[in-house]
């Protein structure tokens, strides 16, 4: 089978397609006849070993959606044919995806409805189930809270914007101009541009005084906006930051609201079935979709990573082999 690999941590040029035998699936894993890997910056820093180092030489590539081409010998809830998508992240996590077929542990993926399209759901795991777990599982999201989406033209972004949309809280979101009306397609009440001078006004005004529930990509920039513009009681989930020592220039702003913080990490869900589960059922729904910006062969790896570094756009970036 075809499958892209690198022999050494590096820039995306080590990226390569190599020719190697297809993996048999261990007694508690699946092998998936890949239709859809998705593309996130996650598999750029096991590519250049900012991550802990994967074993070398080895195929790049969390987040999978295809179809069962053979169980391990443990397996009794999957079936050969069955449509399935899942995110090999986590502790102990898999990698793999950027190939023709991969195997995947059974507790990192679940069946797909069929209302769900396996190219989107490619690109889901990461990014909604990150979103899943920010406002459903840490922020506790409840119908006609205000909620604040820092970047929701951004994989996580969007999706974070449809499902605190499917819940029914009132969604503010960032983006530039080019995408604020998909962005009220997705659910979005309000779509602001990010580099708004008077931006902390706008969320305020828009959120009656203040939000319910942030969720926070870079909190480097905004972790004193959360606690500007939040409301008494406010649930701020980080999920990310571009250095690594954000910090308040005035904490009082939070103390005087009893503002809560959660930084999170996905690595840390305790059972990845479990938003996945919940993602499928807002795809089957029609709540939810993943918005497939661009699509590229397994020869294209090293563009598609450089692409998910560099480049704006909206959704998710995929591989179909």
């Amino acid at each position: 089978m075809r499958a892209v690999r690198l022999r050494e941590h590096g820039d995306a040029d080590v990226l390569q397609v190599e020719e190697i035998d297809r993996p048999d699936p261990a007694a508690d894993e699946l092998l998936v006849e890949v239709a859809s890997a998705g593309v996130n910056p996650v598999d750029t820093y096991f590519r250049d070993g900012s991550y802990e180092p994967v074993g070398l030489p080895f195929t790049p590539g969390v987040d999978v959606a295809g179809t069962v081409a053979a169980t391990g010998e443990a397996v009794a809830d999957f079936d050969e044919g069955d449509r399935v998508y899942g995110t090999g992240i986590g502790n102990g996590g898999s990698q793999g995806a950027y190939a023709e077929y991969a195997t995947i542990p059974t507790d990192r993926v679940v069946h797909l409805p069929d209302g769900a399209d396996l190219t989107e759901a490619g690109g889901a795991g990461v990014a909604a189930v990150t979103a899943w777990r920010a406002l459903i599982d840490h922020a506790d999201l409840e119908p006609a809270e205000y909620c604040l989406v820092h970047g929701g033209s951004g994989g996580v972004g969007h999706a974070a914007v449809q499902i605190a949309a499917a819940v029914s809280a009132r969604v503010i979101t960032t983006a530039s101009a080019e995408y604020h009306d998909d962005l009220a397609e997705y659910g979005a009440e309000t779509v602001l541009d990010y580099g708004r001078d008077d931006l902390a006004d706008a969320v305020r005004e828009a959120s009656d005084g203040g939000v319910d529930a942030v969720l926070d990509h870079r909190l480097d920039d905004y972790l004193q906006f959360d606690a500007d513009v939040a409301a008494t009681g406010c649930r701020v989930v980080g999920i990310g930051e571009n250095s690594p020592d954000p910090g308040f220039t005035n904490d009082g702003a939070a103390r005087s609201k009893d503002v809560f913080y959660q930084f999170m990490s996905m690595f840390n869900t305790p059972d990845l079935r479990v938003p996945l589960r919940g993602v499928a059922h807002l795809m089957d729904t029609g709540a939810l979709s993943i918005d497939v910006a661009r699509s590229y062969d397994l020869e294209e790896a090293a563009a598609a990573q450089r692409a998910v570094m560099g480049d704006s756009f909206l959704g998710k970036l995929v591989i179909e082999p």
